[in-house]
């Protein structure tokens, strides 16, 4: 195998059919040039046992104190230009995912190396498309940045900087403002799915949804000026956010509320 395009970042855990289901996704792509790194925290489920045998699937097997320590083993592994984390539960939305957003890396005019490539997510949870904010500001850091599902990350940019295991919850938001404020990264929209996110998972616990409003209020003072941030507060409070975040989350008013959203973004573009 020459070089690669994509790495495509996998972490488990005695996740069973889930790890197979996302496996077989993945390899049902349209488009070849990419390799699985398995990162397994010692299943003992059996799970790893049955992958199939692909060339392009290679497993780790190392103890880790979780998910973003998983994922930063893996990134260690990658051989790809571009690195991508799918999660068991989640899913390619289209079988020609990484065909789109590779012809977008081929037609993007400046270099590539410092660069994060987005698009939409498909919720399982609502089955709703939540759109990604099309330009990325601080404001939006602040608010409301992509869904790491819908992210492929120039690979030099997980090499200078993993995740911080600091952050039990918000560790990927964390280096996606790296990325933006400190990486001086460009971030590229693409205006179609990536994925079917499943949600409700470990950032999503009552206890977990307080420590991301924790995290949350310590990342951006790393990030942005307390100015900044006030002036973005208060943005928030008068734009009713935790009434709209509420409203998202529930089957019946996401569709209106995403569909509001999706309009307001594409007057942006």
């Amino acid at each position: 195998m020459g070089r690669i395009m994509f790495s495509i970042v996998v972490v488990c855990l005695n996740e069973g059919e889930r790890l197979k289901a996302v496996i077989e996704n993945i390899r049902r792509q349209t488009y070849a040039d990419y390799e699985i790194i398995v990162k397994d925290g010692l299943s003992k489920d059996g799970s790893i046992e049955e992958l199939p045998a692909d060339e392009r699937i290679k497993v780790y097997r190392l103890e880790d104190t979780g998910i973003y320590d998983a994922m930063n083993q893996a990134v260690k592994e990658i051989k790809g230009d571009y690195v991508y984390f799918l999660n068991c539960g989640d899913a390619f939305y289209r079988e020609d995912v990484l065909q789109r957003v590779a012809k977008q890396i081929k037609e993007y005019p400046r270099r590539r190396e410092n660069v994060v490539f987005y698009g939409d997510i498909l919720e399982k949870i609502t089955g709703e498309r939540v759109s990604s904010n099309p330009h990325m500001d601080a404001f939006g850091c602040y608010r409301n940045v992509p869904c790491h599902q819908a992210c492929f990350y120039s690979a030099e940019l997980m090499r200078r900087k993993g995740f911080d295991l600091k952050y039990h919850v918000r560790a990927d938001y964390e280096h996606f403002l790296w990325c933006f404020f400190e990486g001086e990264a460009d971030t590229v929209y693409m205006p179609f799915l990536i994925a079917d996110y499943e949600g409700g998972g470990f950032s999503e616990t009552k206890e977990n949804r307080k420590r991301s409003e924790a995290e949350h209020k310590e990342i951006v003072k790393k990030y942005m000026s307390s100015g900044q941030v006030l002036k973005y507060r208060a943005l928030m409070i008068l734009s009713l956010a935790p009434l709209r975040t509420c409203i998202s989350r529930y089957k019946v008013t996401a569709h209106i509320y995403n569909k509001l959203k999706a309009l307001v973004y594409k007057r942006q573009e």
